[in-house]
C-alpha cells in the first residue's frame, strides 16, 4: 500500500538527531516551555522573517490567542473562508466574535479579495485568509484592502510553512501569522503544537501572557489566560526538523509538478506551475467521479484523503450562522469534488509514476465510457 503520508520514512532519515534531542530534554527535566522552546521560537521567527514567534500547544490555540491579542471579542466580525479546516472558524467563535464568510477563487482555492468589501460592516475587525493546501492567498490585495479599511490581518498559515512570495514568507505578510505543528504538517511535531508570528511586540507580549494563565511574572495574573504552553519536547523536536524544511518542501513541489505535468483525463488540477508560493502540504485534484476514483486507487493499493468534504458553513455546528447550500458555490464545488493524492518528501519516483498511471487509466476510461 502506498500511504497517503509516511511519517516513519521521515523519522528514518533524521531519527538519531530526534532521539538525541528528546533524550537531552528528558535528562534536563524541563518539560514545559524553557530554553529549548525559546530557541525554536527564535529560529522560527528568523526563518519566517518576523521579529517575534510565540510557541503554543496547537494551531487552534495560535489562532485563538492571535484573535484575542488583536482585541477581537463579542460583537466583532472576522472575514474568512468556508473552505478550510473547522479550527479557523472555531477560533473566531471562541472569542465571541462572528465569522463572516467569503467564497474562494476558482483557480487558487484561496480567499477572493474582490469579494471582501461587500462583507465589511462597522463590526468588522479582522480578515483571516487561509493558505489552503499550502498555497499563499493573494496577500498583497488582502493586506492593501485591510490597510485601507483599518482592519487586522491574521494569516491562517497552518498548512503553509515555508511558502514564500517575492522574498516574504507565510506568517510575515499580515499583522499576525498562525501555524500548526500537527504531526502531518510539512513541519510537524511528535504531538500537538503551534506558533504565532508577528512584528508587533505588543501582540507577542499579550500572547505570551495569554498562553500561560495570563501571567506577567509568576503568580501575577493580569488577564484571563489559558494553559496553552508548548511542551519542551515539541520545541526540541521542531528545532531539529526546521533546517530540513526547505529541502522537504522542494521535494514536495517536485512531486506536485510531476503530477501536474502527467495527469490526464477528466480532472481539475491545481494551478501551475507550482512554485515557491506553495508549500504543497496537500495535492488535491477535482473529479466529478471522486468516489469511483478513490475506490479505484484504493483497490490499486494507493491511499487518498479528502480535504474537506463539507465546507464549514454547512457543518451542523455552525448552522446558527444562517448560511445555506449555494451561498458559496466555489467552496462547495471544491468540497464535493476534491481528492488528495499521496504527497510527502520520501515518496519515490516509481511510486509517483504508479499513482499517475492508475489515475490516468481511471480518468481516461471515464472519458471513453461517456463519449
Amino acid at each position: 500500500m502506498i500511504p497517503f503520508l509516511d511519517l516513519r520514512a521521515q523519522y528514518a532519515s533524521i531519527g538519531p538527531q530526534l532521539e538525541a534531542a528528546v533524550i537531552a530534554t528528558m535528562r534536563d527535566g524541563t518539560f514545559v516551555l524553557g530554553e529549548r522552546v525559546e530557541r525554536f521560537e527564535n529560529n522560527f521567527a528568523a526563518y519566517c522573517g518576523t521579529d517575534h514567534a510565540v510557541a503554543v500547544n496547537s494551531g487552534t490555540s495560535a489562532l485563538h490567542l492571535a484573535l484575542l491579542a488583536a482585541g477581537i471579542g463579542p460583537g466583532d466580525e472576522v472575514i474568512t473562508v468556508p473552505a478550510t479546516f473547522v479550527a479557523t472558524t472555531a477560533a473566531i467563535v471562541y472569542t465571541g466574535a462572528t465569522p463572516v464568510f467569503v467564497d474562494i477563487d476558482p483557480i487558487t482555492w484561496t480567499m477572493s479579495p474582490e469579494l471582501i468589501a461587500d462583507k465589511v460592516t462597522s463590526r468588522t475587525k479582522a480578515i483571516m485568509p487561509v493558505h489552503l493546501h499550502g498555497r499563499l492567498a493573494d496577500m498583497a490585495s488582502i493586506c492593501a484592502m485591510a490597510r485601507l479599511l483599518g482592519l487586522i490581518v491574521i494569516e491562517d498559515a497552518a498548512q503553509a510553512h515555508g511558502a514564500e512570495r517575492d522574498g516574504t514568507r507565510a506568517g510575515a505578510f499580515g499583522d499576525i501569522g498562525c501555524f500548526s505543528f500537527y504531526p502531518g504538517k510539512n513541519l510537524g511535531g511528535c504531538g500537538e503544537g503551534g506558533i504565532v508570528t508577528t512584528n508587533r511586540a505588543d501582540f507577542a507580549a499579550t500572547i505570551r501572557s495569554l498562553r500561560d494563565w495570563g501571567q506577567e511574572g509568576k503568580y501575577n495574573h493580569v488577564r484571563h489566560g489559558f494553559n496553552f504552553r508548548m511542551d519542551t519536547v515539541q520545541g526540541a523536536v521542531l528545532d531539529v526538523k526546521l533546517p530540513h524544511l526547505d529541502r522537504w518542501n522542494s521535494q514536495r513541489r517536485r512531486i506536485a509538478n510531476i503530477y501536474n505535468d502527467h495527469l490526464r483525463g477528466r480532472l481539475g488540477l491545481p494551478a501551475g506551475p507550482i512554485g515557491l508560493d506553495h508549500s504543497c502540504h496537500v495535492y488535491a485534484v477535482q473529479s466529478e467521479e471522486r468516489g469511483d476514483l478513490r475506490a479505484t486507487l484504493n483497490d490499486a493499493g494507493i491511499a487518498t484523503g479528502i480535504h474537506y468534504p463539507v465546507p464549514v458553513h454547512l457543518q451542523p455546528a455552525y448552522a446558527q450562522l444562517g448560511y445555506r447550500a449555494g451561498d458559496f458555490p466555489v467552496a462547495e464545488a471544491l468540497a464535493r469534488r476534491s481528492l488528495s493524492l499521496p504527497l510527502f518528501p520520501e515518496l519515490s519516483d516509481d511510486q509517483v509514476a504508479f499513482i499517475v498511471d492508475v489515475v490516468n487509466d481511471a480518468t481516461l476510461q471515464d472519458i471513453v465510457q461517456t463519449a
